[in-house]
């Protein structure tokens, strides 16, 4: 679980993800992500949609994504009523990412 983001839930924050790593069907998985001011990962990964946002900004491999984010605690797991399985636990989550850009792309400098 992501204890960092647990006792933030609910506020918004600055973030960072160096090393974009490429997305698929509409969506954009980042790893490694940290919160901007303490440089702390607060998750080994997260996906997003591929939205505008994200489609604004110049991905190329290395590039460090900055964005900021609500923290969001979701339900995960497999539950099945019929044969009495319920697996279901709480995770939270970056949510809503504004303010997307590029922060180090060195190979296209930001304009």
């Amino acid at each position: 679980m992501r204890k960092k983001l647990e006792a933030h839930e609910g506020l918004r924050g600055k973030f960072t993800k160096t090393g974009y790593n490429g997305y698929a069907e509409e969506t954009i998985l980042l790893k490694d992500v940290r919160e901007s001011n303490t440089n702390a990962i607060v998750a080994d990964h997260l996906w997003f949609s591929y939205t505008k946002g994200f489609q604004s900004v110049k991905l190329t491999a290395g590039v460090t994504v900055e964005f900021e984010a609500r923290i969001k605690k979701y339900s995960k797991g497999y539950v099945n009523k019929q044969y009495g399985i319920n697996h279901r636990q709480h995770d939270y989550k970056l949510s809503h990412p504004t303010r997307i850009k590029a922060a180090n792309d060195h190979a296209n400098p930001l304009k």
